[in-house]
């Protein structure tokens, strides 16, 4: 069945999630935005489309993300924000061998002392989150192995949430899209049972805070 003009424009929206924001917050130029994603619209509906047309479908999808986020925003859930500093990340081609050694890692690394220490295993590759001050493991851990990416002097931000958060459609985007929207870079993701945390770079940490403080307000 062929695209309706707007299933297409939806669909282009869709890709980009700072027109959805946009959208949102009604700062969008519904005209200007029609001329430019005009030849697309095109493209998909298969014939010519007046900008009209393509202008009342934008205009119709913003109010429909608008009672969206509306819903959204009656979400109820209580959190608490806990911030911890130096933390430094590795990621590199995922191996048995490497997968052992972790057990070196995991041996001194103290969480009921305050210390961070994520591990997430990917099908092709391994990160590792740590406190810095166990650095000197880590790089010693990673000898000879091939290293895709590191940094340190990042921030993990980690919201505490009192129930089942993952039970609660929408928090994880709310969270992501208000990030990216004040251009925050997210290093890693992390997700527990009731804990959702955020590693990015420390210069972002304060904007990082604040966005997160209120995201659900």
């Amino acid at each position: 069945m062929a695209e309706s003009v707007s299933s297409c424009v939806k669909r282009i929206i869709d890709k980009t999630p700072f027109i959805h924001e946009m959208l949102v917050r009604g700062i969008l130029s519904f005209s200007n935005y029609a001329s430019s994603i005009k030849q697309e619209v095109e493209e998909s509906y298969g014939k010519s489309v007046k900008h009209s047309a393509i202008v009342m479908a934008i205009r119709r999808y913003g109010e429909e993300l608008k009672v969206r986020d509306s819903v959204e925003k009656k979400i109820n859930v209580d959190y608490e924000i806990v911030m911890k500093t130096k933390i430094c990340d590795l990621n590199i081609v995922r191996n048995d061998k490497f997968i052992s050694k972790l057990s070196k890692l995991y041996n001194e690394v103290s969480t009921e002392k305050g210390d961070f220490l994520n591990v997430s295993l990917g099908s092709h590759e391994i990160s590792v989150s740590v406190s810095e001050k166990y650095k000197n493991i880590v790089d010693e851990i990673a000898i000879g192995e091939e290293i895709l990416h590191q940094k340190d002097d990042l921030v993990a931000l980690s919201l505490v949430f009192s129930g089942e958060f993952m039970a609660t459609p929408g928090i994880v985007y709310e969270a992501v899209r208000k990030l990216a929207w004040e251009v925050i870079n997210v290093i890693e993701i992390v997700s527990t049972k009731s804990e959702l945390t955020f590693v990015i770079n420390r210069e972002d940490s304060m904007r990082a805070f604040d966005v997160l403080q209120s995201f659900l307000v």
